[in-house]
């Protein structure tokens, strides 16, 4: 897998066998085919379709957070950044500065790792960690779940429910961690058909996706709020 592609990886499926090993592997499907994720519990939406939610993956980033939280701000947009953790411990001032500004904190792992790859153990380990990385840095306590490439495991399905954590993904995503994203086109893909009720992924890191990135998404901003201005929806917290 590619540090460089943030498209969700799906492993090859060839060789399993059992029920054991087919309920293992469902989760992990429900990114690439969104009929699977309420059946699984796995959010796709803002509850009760009162606005849409901006996400941002893979923070905070020395460089492109600031440059996120500017924009927004002169929007007056509070949007959800779903924090790594070892990025957290790298940069805590980011993550505090983030929580100042009143955006929602919500957790992405502590290692930018596949979750298809984690031992149960391993991975309870690794998001305790998270948790309290982003914590300490920023005073709350995530109540919402993202995997990284957003790939739930079975495992880690599980371990959500158990902390109360609600499990989401996204319904429009701008696909700017590609190395041939442009301004206009994300901004274009991440606001194709947005409707109340839509969870938009962008991201406003580049530490596992084409190196400056970031600065595609920051340029690409300011548009995908324009749009979504001139469609009368209103920005909200996606735990909510």
């Amino acid at each position: 897998m590619s540090t460089t592609d943030h498209r969700t990886p799906i492993p090859p499926i060839a060789g399993l066998f059992g029920v054991a090993a087919a309920g293992y592997m469902l989760p992990g499907l429900a990114a690439a085919v969104p009929a699977l994720r309420a059946p699984l519990g796995i959010e796709d939406a803002v509850a009760g379709g009162r606005g849409y939610a901006l996400t941002f993956d893979d923070g905070p980033h020395a460089q492109g957070t600031p440059a996120v939280l500017d924009v927004l701000a002169a929007a007056g947009v509070r949007a959800t950044f779903f924090l790594v953790g070892e990025q957290v411990e790298r940069a805590p001032a980011l993550a505090a500065e983030i929580a100042a500004a009143g955006h929602e904190i919500a957790l992405h792992g502590h290692r930018h790792r596949l979750l298809l790859r984690r031992t149960p153990q391993g991975l309870a380990d690794d998001l305790d960690r998270a948790v309290e990385a982003i914590g300490a840095a920023s005073g709350r306590t995530p109540v919402c779940y993202r995997p990284p490439y957003g790939v739930f495991s079975a495992a880690g399905l599980v371990l959500a429910r158990r902390r109360g954590w609600l499990p989401l993904l996204w319904s429009k995503w701008g696909r700017d961690w590609d190395a041939n994203a442009t301004p206009a086109g994300i901004a274009a893909r991440a606001t194709a058909g947005l409707a109340r009720g839509d969870v938009v992924l962008l991201h406003d890191a580049d530490h596992y996706s084409v190196r400056g990135s970031w600065r595609q998404t920051v340029a690409a901003l300011p548009s995908v709020l324009e749009s979504v201005e001139r469609l009368g929806l209103r920005c909200v917290r996606a735990d909510a």
